[in-house]
């Protein structure tokens, strides 16, 4: 069944509804949500956009968010179709344009994604988002230019961990580990809370080889998500790697005997 039709707050039986009589107004679920998606917790994310459009159909960044919620998901038709149904009421909003584009690029529509980032700064788009979504765009087109668009979106007003944090998303989803781990060490030394960063910069290091620096990593995730359900998969991982490279030296030395 299309998660669209979940999402779709015309018809959906909400829970904002039922608590609008609280303190759980649209304020409080946008918080949420915003505050979820920097946790990597995308799927409650994306429920809580829903709740927040509950309250208030025209807050587009709420729209905007469920956008991203369901790239980060890789539900990328889903969320060019939530794109679209937004684009209708607010067809010049800078950052749905970009998550648009981001959508399209990983739907390999590249000519298309471009011009819709194209369009996100012919809106005076010139927030983090739009800059980073610009970069994603230029790494599905293979174009060397994307280095520029996250720096130029680390080096705007209010640009802190949670920028390098999500330049570091795109950059691992195009296998570009070593450059993901640079933004993620910024992150981290912006704000040291942060469990996302730390299970990331593990993912990276893991990929890149550095097994003892991925322990550390999801070590202090741990740390800061003592049950989080994300890390003991990744540790059995990492212990079944070891497990290997121990007996592949066992074999070599056995070998040379």
């Amino acid at each position: 069944m299309s998660r669209f039709g979940n999402l779709e707050f015309d018809d959906a039986a909400s829970e904002a509804r039922q608590e609008a009589t609280g303190v759980r107004d649209g304020d409080h679920w946008f918080a949420e949500a915003d505050e979820a998606f920097a946790r990597a917790d995308f799927e409650p994310a994306l429920r809580y956009y829903a709740r927040v459009l509950e309250f208030d159909p025209n807050r587009v960044a709420a729209w905007t968010g469920q956008v991203r919620a369901l790239v980060e998901l890789g539900e990328y038709r889903e969320a060019k179709v939530w794109a679209d149904k937004a684009l209708e009421r607010f067809p010049s909003a800078p950052e749905l344009l970009a998550a648009k584009g981001v959508a399209l690029g990983r739907l390999g529509d590249l000519d298309t994604a471009l011009a819709f980032s194209d369009a996100s700064l012919e809106e005076r788009g010139d927030t983090p988002y739009v800059w980073i979504a610009r970069g994603d765009v230029l790494l599905a087109r293979n174009e060397k230019r994307a280095d520029f668009c996250f720096e130029r979106a680390a080096s705007l007003p209010g640009a802190g961990w949670l920028v390098h944090w999500l330049s570091a998303r795109v950059l691992h989803h195009y296998g570009q580990f070593a450059a993901a781990l640079k933004q993620l060490q910024t992150a981290a030394e912006a704000d040291a809370a942060r469990f996302a960063t730390w299970l990331l910069m593990g993912d990276c290091q893991m990929a890149l080889g550095l097994t003892d620096g991925a322990r550390r990593s999801w070590t202090q995730a741990q740390q800061l998500e003592p049950h989080a359900r994300d890390l003991p998969q990744r540790f059995r991982d990492l212990d079944a790697q070891g497990w290997l490279r121990r007996g592949l030296r066992r074999v070599r030395s056995w070998a040379r005997s």
